[in-house]
């Protein structure tokens, strides 16, 4: 199934590394997901823990703190870096 990936917030040259979309089998469910986004970043790039996730338009929790919840194809997987600054 293919996963439409969007990243925003601080670091956004780390979206620049990232697919549109990722491919995970069939039954993939968010940790899937956010573990196959990680292995396309180098160890210095891994998003951080407070990165917000939103699936299919719903806020799931932070990249620390989240439900594991199956995926369906065609999702949208957002993730929020924190932005700090006035």
């Amino acid at each position: 199934m293919k996963i439409q990936i969007v990243y925003t917030g601080r670091s956004y040259q780390i979206a620049e590394r990232l697919p549109s979309e990722i491919d995970l089998s069939d039954g993939a469910k968010l940790d899937d997901a956010l573990h196959a986004v990680n292995q396309l970043l180098s160890d210095d790039e891994q998003l951080p823990p407070s990165c917000l996730i939103s699936v299919a338009g719903s806020h799931v929790g932070t990249l620390a703190s989240h439900e594991d919840q199956s995926l369906k194809d065609g999702d949208e997987l957002v993730l929020i870096a924190p932005v700090a600054g006035g």
